[in-house]
């Protein structure tokens, strides 16, 4: 009985953690079409065995909205111009 016990109260456990570690992909919904010059902030995360694709976050500021972050599509055409760019800017030191 308490063999029984133990692996229901461990299947419970691991059924916490996993539903817990499924919020941390971000990128459920893509965001919009943005403009390079918006960007403040741009954040590369790897894929997670619980994230179909990597995560690519992008912070924008405009003085209608403040600052707002964005998750972008990593297949997209535009967001492989917004990473080659981005990273051409860092390496210019700004």
């Amino acid at each position: 009985m308490k063999l029984l016990t133990a692996a229901l109260l461990l299947l419970l456990i691991a059924m916490c953690v996993a539903s817990a570690e499924g919020v941390k992909c971000k990128c459920s919904r893509k965001g919009p079409k943005i403009r390079f010059s918006n960007v403040r902030k741009l954040e590369i995360k790897p894929r997670y065995p619980f994230c179909v694709e990597e995560m690519i976050i992008v912070t924008l500021w405009t003085r209608v909205r403040g600052e707002q972050q964005h998750c972008l599509n990593p297949k997209r055409q535009n967001t492989v111009r917004l990473l080659k760019w981005y990273r051409v800017w860092k390496e210019k030191g700004r």
